[in-house]
């Protein structure tokens, strides 16, 4: 059996609330029963997650577990920001959870950078992408003392040009759709092959070559067990969860491999309720079962770099294929706009 890796990316963001005048969020009705949404959304998602209990078959406790210090993750810099103000045990939590996966990864944390203000990238010009990615890597290393090997962009949406500000940079990998891939050779080939239509197989790190002659990894979650986790009742009992991520591997392939997927991390709690307790549990079943080793994408690049090279489809974001045409019309108007001021 060639090695087999799990990592479970969580992508946590919240817009910032605060009314500007007052620099403070005021009520929000529909959280009810709480202040406002940030503190519905902690109570149900980001502190049960640093905190979350494994049951077993009667239901009483056996373990307390930081899920950060076992996944990938990444916190948009106004979430995190008002976790700091607001909630210091939690972002102290976090903060030893990047720490201890420093730790366990060799050497390689949990914590991806993200955009600094969920921009979407494609449909910003050169500067604006510059900025957003320059500023997300200083909240970053603010927040951990350390230098981003990978950052998050907004809603995976991506063209060359935001690859070519990651690289920039120094960023080593970002995370990105299937459907955002067009076509892959092996590393020295030169035939490509056709893998459009979210083809790609996800179970191992690409390389991009970019126009400037720079370069970047690209991991590409695995579609139908994200939609599953996002959209499904996978979460109603962490053994189906643990059993669906191992039926991501295939005695096909020779090559290590990696299941990994990728979902708004609200879904373990605020989406999905007592989702971190799913997600606990599926992460002590993989490690007791043997399933698959837990690792984050830093630490699988370093053991199996890439063999084989991708290009990408421009426009391209993880909301769905048809956000192509979106981005494509906004950055037609955004251009147009730009050359009626001039």
């Amino acid at each position: 059996m060639t090695d087999r890796y799990v990592c479970i990316h969580a992508h946590f963001y919240q817009p910032p609330r605060e009314n500007p005048w007052l620099e403070a969020i005021e009520i929000q009705d529909s959280a009810y029963p709480y202040h406002d949404w940030n503190e519905r959304v902690t109570a149900e998602c980001y502190a049960p997650n640093a905190a979350s209990r494994i049951l077993d078959g009667e239901q009483k406790i056996i373990d307390i577990v930081n899920n950060y210090s076992k996944i990938s993750f990444d916190f948009g810099p106004t979430l995190i920001s008002w976790i700091e103000t607001k909630l210091p045990r939690l972002y102290k939590a976090i903060q030893v959870a990047d720490r201890e996966t420093c730790e366990r990864f060799g050497g390689h944390g949990a914590a991806m950078a993200q955009g600094y203000n969920h921009m979407i990238l494609p449909l910003a010009n050169a500067r604006d992408k510059s900025t957003q990615v320059i500023w997300g890597i200083r909240d970053f290393e603010h927040r951990f003392g350390r230098y981003p090997e990978g950052m998050w962009l907004p809603e995976a949406a991506v063209d060359v040009q935001t690859l070519e500000t990651l690289a920039a940079q120094k960023i080593r990998f970002t995370v990105l759709a299937p459907h955002a891939a067009t076509r892959v050779r092996a590393i020295g080939k030169h035939d490509w092959k056709d893998i459009s239509g979210g083809r790609i197989d996800p179970s191992r790190a690409y390389l991009a070559n970019l126009p400037s002659g720079r370069s970047i990894v690209l991991f590409f979650f695995d579609g139908p067990i994200s939609h599953a986790v996002a959209f499904e009742n996978i979460l109603m009992r962490g053994e189906d969860f643990a059993q669906r991520l191992a039926g991501g591997f295939s005695d096909e392939r020779k090559w290590p491999q990696l299941t990994n997927i990728a979902t708004d991390g609200e879904t373990y709690g605020h989406h999905r309720a007592h989702g971190d307790m799913a997600l606990s549990y599926a992460l002590r079943h993989i490690e007791m079962q043997n399933l698959a080793q837990l690792s984050v994408y830093a630490e699988f690049l370093e053991k199996h770099p890439p063999t084989h090279e991708v290009e990408i489809v421009e426009n391209t974001s993880w909301s769905c294929s048809g956000m192509a045409r979106t981005l494509t019309r906004g950055i037609r108007l955004a251009s147009r706009h730009a050359h009626a001021k001039i």
